[in-house]
C-alpha cells in the first residue's frame, strides 16, 4: 500500500535519520533535485548508509536517482542497489527506451552482486513527451510497477504557469492514470507545493483521487497525514463495501443472475470496487469477512 509518497533530501542526515518516524507509507531518498552538482557524491554516500545502518521497518524505500543525461545516475545505481531499496525511480522518463537503460544498468549491477530480487521501478514522468509516451513508458519491462507525475518540471516544458488549481495540468493527470491502468500498474500524483495550505491541499488530494490515483507525493511532513487520510477508504465505503460483498454472496448461495442493493443493480464495477476497498482496509488493519 503507497498512499503518500515523502520527498526527502539524501544530503540531509537529520531528515534521513527521521524518515521512518513520519508517517508516509513511501520515503523518497532524493538524489536528484534536492542535491547541488556538488554534493552528488556525498549525498550519494550518505543515503547508501542509512539504507545500510538504520531499519526503515515502518515504511518502504525509493531512490530517486539522477537522470540519465547526467554523469550521475550509475554511480547512483552502483552504490544503491547492493544496499536492495525497494524501488529505484529515474526521473524525466521521456520514452519506453529510457526506462530500457536504466532497468538493464540495474540488472548488471544486481548480478554483480548476486542479488535475486530485483528491484522495481516507479517512472517519473515529467515533461511533454513522456506524457504523450506514458501507456509505451508503463509497459517499457517488468520492473515499472508505477508511473508518477511530476508537474513542476512538466508545466516548465509546456511553458504554462504552474498554479494550485491545476487546469493546466488536467490532461496529462487524465493520462498518466489512463495509461497506468490500462498497463495494470499504479499512478501517483505531483506534490501540492504549498505548505500553509491544507484546505488547498485536502481539495487537490480528493481530486487526484476521483481521477483514478493510487496516492500522491509530498514534499512537506505537514502533508502526510492528510494524504492518507484522503486516500484511505471511509468508514461509510467501507461499511457499503461489505454491505456488497454480503449481498453477492447470498445471491450467490440462491442461484440469483442479479441482485439489487439500496436500489440499485449489482454489477461487476461495483463488486470489484468494493473488493479493492476491503482489502485496503485489511492493510490497514481491518477485519471483515471473506
Amino acid at each position: 500500500m503507497r498512499r503518500s509518497m515523502l520527498f526527502m533530501p539524501g544530503n540531509n542526515a537529520g531528515m534521513l535519520l527521521n524518515a521512518d518516524a513520519l508517517g508516509a507509507d513511501s520515503v523518497i531518498l532524493d538524489l536528484e533535485d534536492a542535491v547541488s552538482p556538488a554534493e552528488k557524491d556525498s549525498a550519494r554516500i550518505l543515503v547508501r548508509n542509512a539504507l545500510k545502518y538504520l531499519e526503515y521497518t515502518n515504511c518502504e524505500i525509493i531512490i530517486r536517482i539522477n537522470s540519465i543525461d547526467t554523469d550521475f545516475w550509475k554511480k547512483d545505481l552502483d552504490e544503491i542497489i547492493p544496499l536492495k531499496p525497494h524501488m529505484i525511480m529515474p526521473p524525466k522518463v521521456n520514452s519506453a527506451e529510457d526506462v530500457r537503460v536504466v532497468a538493464d544498468y540495474i540488472k548488471a549491477v544486481e548480478e554483480k552482486h548476486n542479488i535475486e530480487n530485483a528491484v522495481s521501478i516507479i517512472a517519473l514522468i515529467e515533461t511533454a513527451m513522456g506524457v504523450e509516451n506514458a501507456f509505451e513508458i508503463a509497459r517499457a519491462c517488468d520492473r515499472v510497477k508505477a508511473i508518477f507525475l511530476g508537474a513542476e518540471d512538466l508545466t516548465a516544458d509546456l511553458r504554462c504557469k504552474r498554479t494550485k488549481k491545476g487546469d493546466e495540468i488536467f490532461y496529462s493527470r487524465g493520462r498518466i492514470v489512463t495509461a497506468a491502468r490500462a498497463a495494470n500498474i499504479d499512478a501517483y500524483d505531483t506534490p501540492f507545493t504549498d505548505v500553509e495550505d491544507e484546505e488547498g491541499l485536502r481539495e487537490d488530494a480528493e481530486f487526484a483521487k476521483s481521477l483514478g490515483f493510487t496516492g500522491k507525493a509530498a514534499i512537506s511532513p505537514r502533508h502526510v497525514m492528510t494524504i492518507n487520510e484522503v486516500f484511505s477508504p471511509t468508514m461509510e465505503e467501507i461499511e457499503y463495501a461489505q454491505e456488497v460483498m454480503d449481498i453477492i454472496r447470498v445471491a450467490e448461495e440462491q442461484g440469483k443472475g442479479a441482485i439489487s442493493l439500496r436500489g440499485k443493480m449489482i454489477d461487476a464495477p461495483i463488486v470489484e470496487r468494493a473488493r479493492q476497498t476491503l482489502e485496503m482496509a485489511k492493510a490497514l488493519g481491518g477485519t471483515f469477512n471473506e
